[in-house]
């Protein structure tokens, strides 16, 4: 996803900055945040499992060049810069996997083969998130704060997306739609416990974000009502900002 494609803005009390300046990774995460925040580690754990996620998929339905493409973005995307945080919290390096995929999918292996690939990464991605620092924060804010910053993700790659023909930026937002749906689908019934009023945010967003993602081919047509996605996301972020 290229740097300067999204404009900076704060998710609820996630810091992300679309640029690779002042300690942000190109993924739109903070770095610095991130070896004290739990919620903006991982969400940068959850940008990577959108990529993956969205790669699998792509490839399953055909797009073998995006896919290879898209396994290894998280690589330089996110990984290069979060890997001393990573090692700090005594998460080895699995940017390997992610490569090995992208080889893969780029010399046409068996749609198994690319699953399995997506498997190992994804297992690396969970062991890697019960490693999160640890800022008092409840598991249901957490993980509602990692849909906030998903389905922000998700409409603004929309936006970005319906202004050309390129695969790569609706390819992203599936993946982060995707991110986010798995992340709620969790914990869902901790956030609705906790915070009632995310939980039915974050559906209504899902909600929605599922008819602008309808699968990991882009449509035709991006006819999706942008202004209510916006507001969606913007009510799941004003939902889910406070501990």
């Amino acid at each position: 996803m290229p740097a300067e494609a999204m404009p900076s803005r704060e998710a609820g009390n996630v810091a992300v900055a679309f640029s690779g300046e002042g300690g942000e990774g190109e993924g739109g995460v903070s770095v610095t945040a991130a070896a004290t925040d739990a919620v903006v580690y991982n969400s940068a754990l959850a940008i990577a499992e959108a990529h993956v996620v969205a790669a699998r998929d792509a490839y399953i339905a055909g797009e073998h060049e995006a896919a290879g493409e898209m396994f290894a973005h998280p690589v330089s995307e996110v990984l290069f810069d979060l890997q001393p945080v990573l090692t700090a919290q005594g998460v080895d390096d699995f940017s390997d996997l992610l490569l090995d995929a992208s080889a893969a999918a780029l010399s046409g292996a068996s749609v198994e083969e690319i699953a399995a690939h997506t498997d190992r990464i994804i297992a690396a991605l969970r062991d890697a998130s019960t490693k999160a620092p640890d800022d008092e924060s409840s598991s249901a804010f957490v993980a509602a704060g990692v849909c906030a910053d998903q389905i922000e993700r998700a409409a603004d790659m929309y936006r970005i997306a319906a202004t050309s023909d390129h695969y790569e930026p609706y390819l992203d937002g599936y993946g982060f739609y995707k991110a986010a749906r798995a992340a709620f689908e969790r914990s869902e019934a901790a956030i609705r416990s906790e915070n009632p009023d995310a939980g039915v945010s974050i559906e209504a967003a899902l909600h929605l974000l599922a008819g602008a993602y309808p699968s990991a081919l882009r449509p035709s047509a991006l006819d999706a009502d942008q202004s209510a996605l916006t507001v969606a996301a913007s009510n799941v972020v004003l939902s889910t900002g406070d501990k």
